[in-house]
């Protein structure tokens, strides 16, 4: 055997695949968060302001300042006895203050302490619009901006209405708008409706129509 042939095989046997030494990536679960310390910055009215030193599942430390706030409920009110292929739904138009304009809103509220959210959907459709509903539906249940806030918000669909005299708070001054589902959902596609919690409610209840769900 020539010089140059075993040392080709010998090459060549050096060329086998070796082990490898990284070692495989394992799923590793992340961890549970750790609350160092929490200490109120501001109590209000309506919500709490904690400032938080926080260990994240992640390992990372950090200072997080979060809104504290009881939850609040969202009424999808629709009337399907005129027009079952075009509902009517029940709008509010109001002035916010923090947006500095009329907004077009579902009726909505806070959830008093202690409260459950149906009952408190129940209190605040009649407090804002008057109307009662004989059939409730909870369609969704979602954080309304988790970065700062930790405020859950729960989107009733309510059906089978039946009107009655509304009772306001002294600080609410709403109108009642009454509007066919397909005008709601045009004033959506043309940026007409600037809130997020309706704009949720109404593209959820016309998917879910359109797909046979609701």
């Amino acid at each position: 055997m020539s010089p140059t042939v075993a040392k080709a095989r010998k090459s060549g046997a050096s060329a086998k695949k070796m082990p490898s030494t990284r070692k495989k990536k394992s799923a590793t679960k992340p961890g549970k968060r750790k609350v160092v310390s929490s200490k109120l910055s501001f109590k209000g009215r309506v919500f709490d302001v904690y400032t938080d030193t926080v260990i994240e599942p992640s390992g990372h430390k950090t200072v997080r300042d979060v809104i504290r706030h009881n939850g609040s409920v969202v009424i999808l009110a629709v009337d399907e006895s005129q027009n079952p292929k075009d509902p009517t739904v029940i709008l509010e138009r109001q002035y916010r203050h923090a947006a500095g304009q009329y907004l077009i809103e579902l009726p909505a509220g806070t959830r008093d302490p202690g409260e459950a959210p149906l009952v408190a959907a129940k209190r605040e459709m009649i407090e804002e619009t008057g109307y009662r509903a004989k059939s409730w539906t909870m369609l969704l249940r979602y954080y309304a901006s988790p970065g700062f806030l930790a405020e859950w918000m729960q989107i009733y669909l309510a059906r089978d209405l039946k009107a009655g005299e509304s009772k306001p708070e002294l600080d609410e001054q709403i109108e009642i708008l009454h509007m066919p589902l397909s005008k709601a959902m045009e004033l959506v596609r043309d940026g007409k409706i600037h809130d997020g919690k309706t704009l949720i409610a109404l593209s959820l209840y016309d998917a879910g129509r359109r797909q046979g769900r609701l």
